[in-house]
């Protein structure tokens, strides 16, 4: 299991409050290992070890990889992933 982390440090995780590219924006999934959900075990295989989902009215979604972390993408606070209690 990969565990994608912030500049900052802190691990990433669903329903994240995040900003991207200074936009206010919302961790949707991680996908860090197979979970027998075709859809979400495809990201795995097409991104080479997985990544995380973030959405953000102002640009839609966006799959970021281990790669794609840097200072664009800050993290803000945690979040409850969609609506949970």
């Amino acid at each position: 299991m990969t565990i994608f982390r912030y500049v900052s440090g802190d691990e990433v995780r669903r329903g994240d409050q995040v900003r991207y590219h200074g936009e206010p924006g919302e961790v949707q999934f991680v996908a860090s290992e197979k979970v027998g959900d075709a859809a979400m075990d495809w990201y795995l295989d097409e991104y080479n070890g997985g990544g995380f989902m973030i959405s953000a009215e102002n640009f839609g979604r966006v799959f970021l990889t281990s790669n794609d972390i840097d200072e664009s993408l800050q993290f803000v606070a945690r979040g409850t992933p969609n609506g949970e209690q």
